[in-house]
């Protein structure tokens, strides 16, 4: 059984920053991959950042200079500083983690996902 538990959205002023987290537990061999993706109403889930094996880090383009993802690898745990945050950036916060229960494939999971809205 693995658990992923998301914590830090809720809603901020525009200008404003949160910090997302999200703890993964359970029966872990290794982990592949932590990211975060997100999904606004009637829009599809896009990536947003994403942290590889080594700390390679990958982001959607123009979020670029505001997001930044990290890992804390002893807590198996995975963040998401969000900095200058627009309404536009109102969307379902979803963690996303590729990992390894055995020394098998690796297999996706998902966060039950957290709302960050931005407003006034």
């Amino acid at each position: 059984q693995v658990q992923l538990v998301e914590s830090g959205g809720g809603l901020v002023q525009p200008g404003g920053s949160l910090r997302l987290s999200c703890a993964v537990s359970g029966s872990i061999f290794s982990i592949d991959a932590m990211g975060w993706f997100r999904q606004a109403p009637g829009k599809r889930r896009d990536l947003v950042a994403r942290i590889i094996s080594g700390g390679y880090t990958d982001y959607e383009d123009s979020l670029k200079g505001r997001f930044t993802i990290s890992r804390d690898n002893a807590k198996n745990t995975v963040y998401l500083q969000m900095n200058s945050l627009k309404p536009e950036d109102t969307a379902v916060y979803f963690c996303n983690v590729v990992l390894r229960t055995t020394a098998n494939n690796p297999a996706n999971y998902w966060g039950q996902g957290t709302q960050v809205t931005v407003s006034s």
